[in-house]
């Protein structure tokens, strides 16, 4: 026969009115409110409440009351459910709170955005009574429970982590965390790599120098450097893609990127044109293009310093064609001989062959013959003649404009535009040293403006035409997504000479740009 509420009030008050040292001896009571689970809908709210307010005093029914009120947790009454969730972190002592945690864990998968809540909120709180205990309830699911149980285990630590009070991530609970997680990492999609990399960056051990090691290192696990790479299989250009990002805001002038860069030259680019997109609107070319070009002041020293430094000249002669042959009554070009010129492309390959090249000043002299130097400096030339004549129409077309009128498409376009001619411009004005210079330095185009600088809207010299601040390494966490760290990236991914829809066209929107500009 079901319990009934009389029975259920009745059996509370003897329990409730007992001496705290003799409440043991209500056994009999306590397993009344026990039975309440199997009663309707009010006898179960009752239980809900009545069964933890005196859990502590029946150890040898915990069991059964921990299974209790899991019925109550499972019930098809989302009230019910939501009240015994609730009450779940009054079970957590002791041995219990890693149950209790493996509990509310699976309970994350609940469809009420109400109940989630509640999981939440319980979940931070048995954290904060106990974080190893809780973490190892948590990972227990990451590692062995139903997907959609681990996806959102793995999102709960990436969100709530971080507002965890300090005197609970203790040393011992941190290095929990990193030997667990090192664990989940050894079978991850990329977007759990992404989380997971984002709960091991706000550790504070792993914030030093030293930790930040340990994550390049951690990375470098991840993204399978010492196997070659298949351009064709997108899921492996998406971890190298993936793996890339994470490492990018932990380098710096201590913790480098050598081995990144290396494999760049070594795999990525000899493969550039063939590379298959994980995503079908990126450009892949240029997105690995300004990942090398992100990386590379940060690279140390390197064993194939000659033949990586090779491998970028080699492709960047690609993206930087010879004057044609036919020129017009005026000495310029036409419209339909002019060569199509990847300016982002080129900013990219520029930028990593001039901070490469500082390792190796004399490349341009001694380890490339007078010819192929002739050829360069012919190529860099008429790139050199173009850009001028861009920089000088972008500065007029955006003379005086300030606030929203910068803010049209159009202007953020030309914004970008004057940013990489002018980061070319510089980095040939460089090379065209004799000998060869690496001093200058540039902000990459893309890389967010400092509100000190001027957008081209004061004339410079031609000495400071172009010249940005020192590149500084970014480290606030978390990673950010592939196209966040960009000031303005058209779908596509690279602009293009077909502007009003961004599609991957040949050429470069700078082209559309200028003649935009001889148009006014």
């Amino acid at each position: 026969m079901a319990v009934t509420i009389e029975e259920l009030y009745r059996n509370y008050g003897i329990l409730a009115d007992a001496k705290p040292e003799d409440l043991s001896q209500h056994k009999d009571a306590y397993q009344v409110i026990l039975d309440g689970v199997k009663g309707g809908p009010k006898e179960k709210r009752l239980a809900a409440q009545f069964i933890p307010k005196f859990f502590s005093s029946f150890p040898e029914l915990a069991d059964a009351a921990i299974n209790a009120q899991l019925d109550l947790c499972e019930d098809e009454d989302v009230s019910i459910r939501r009240q015994a969730i609730k009450e779940l972190p009054r079970f957590a002592a002791g041995e219990n709170i890693v149950r209790v945690a493996d509990i509310l864990t699976q309970l994350l998968q609940t469809e009420d955005s109400a109940e989630f809540n509640q999981v939440n909120t319980a979940l931070v709180s048995i954290f904060k009574m106990d974080a190893k205990a809780t973490l190892g309830g948590l990972f227990s699911q990451i590692l062995q429970g139903e997907d959609i149980v681990r996806e959102r285990a793995i999102k709960f630590l990436s969100i709530k982590l971080k507002t965890m009070p300090e005197d609970a991530m203790t040393k011992e609970v941190e290095d929990y965390i990193f030997t667990e997680t090192k664990k989940v990492l050894e079978d991850v999609t990329g977007e759990e790599f992404v989380l997971l990399m984002r709960i091991l960056m706000v550790l504070k051990g792993l914030q030093t120098m030293s930790g930040r090691q340990q994550l390049v290192e951690l990375v470098v696990e991840q993204a399978f450097l010492e196997q070659a790479l298949n351009p064709a299989d997108p899921d492996t250009v998406d971890r190298l893609l993936q793996c890339t990002r994470q490492a990018l805001p932990l380098f710096s002038k201590n913790v480098h990127s050598t081995r990144f860069v290396t494999y760049f030259c070594d795999h990525v680019l000899p493969n550039l044109s063939s590379l298959t997109s994980p995503v079908a609107e990126l450009d892949i070319q240029l997105e690995v293009l300004k990942l090398l070009a992100e990386m590379s002041p940060f690279c140390g020293d390197m064993e194939k310093v000659e033949t990586n430094l090779t491998m970028l000249f080699e492709k960047l002669l690609e993206f930087m064609p010879l004057p044609p042959e036919a020129e017009g009554e005026n000495g310029e070009n036409t419209l339909s001989d002019e060569p199509k010129l990847q300016f982002s492309y080129v900013e990219c390959l520029l930028f990593s062959f001039h901070q490469l090249g500082k390792k190796l000043p004399d490349f341009l002299i001694d380890k490339i013959n007078a010819e192929r130097l002739k050829d360069f400096k012919i190529r860099l030339q008429y790139f050199a003649r173009g850009l001028q004549v861009y920089i000088r129409q972008l500065r007029v077309a955006l003379q005086g404009k300030t606030g929203d009128a910068l803010k049209t498409e159009e202007n953020k376009i030309k914004v970008v535009a004057l940013k990489i001619t002018n980061n070319i411009n510089v980095l040939i004005k460089d090379l065209f040293h004799n000998p060869p210079s690496y001093k200058s330095t540039v902000t990459l185009s893309w890389k967010p403006v400092q509100k000190a600088e001027a957008v081209a809207l004061k004339r410079p010299s031609g000495e400071d035409m172009g010249a940005g601040s020192t590149m500084k390494k970014q480290l606030s966490p978390p990673l950010p997504r592939r196209d966040a760290r960009q000031i303005y990236n058209p779908p596509s991914g690279k602009y293009s000479a077909t502007i009003g829809n961004f599609s991957n066209g040949e050429g470069d929107f700078i082209n559309w740009v200028a003649r935009g500009l001889n148009a006014e």
